[in-house]
């Protein structure tokens, strides 16, 4: 996945880490947008894959960011990433 310089920006700003944004992209959830973009998300299930993997206490100092969010274009770029404050709907 290509970062975008927004979505570098829109990361520093909102102080997400760039592995966060890895977990997404391996663990999380995928709903479609309907425009051509992808919005990865850590639904229940994709936070009990990512425990099996990383463990309990790696995920519990991050847990801050688990209601992160990342939106991959439809060329592979990241175009931004952000904090959901309300439920993702499909």
């Amino acid at each position: 996945m290509i970062p975008t310089t927004h979505s570098q920006e829109r990361m520093q700003q909102r102080g997400i880490p760039p592995l966060i944004i890895d977990w997404l992209e391996a663990y999380g959830d995928e709903i479609h947008d309907h425009r051509g973009a992808v919005v990865l998300h850590f639904s229940k299930k994709a936070r009990r894959r990512l425990e099996q993997c990383v463990g309990t206490a790696p995920l519990r100092r991050l847990s801050e960011w688990l209601d992160s969010y990342a939106v991959i274009g439809n060329d592979g770029a990241l175009i931004t990433a952000g904090t959901r404050w309300k439920r993702i709907k499909h």
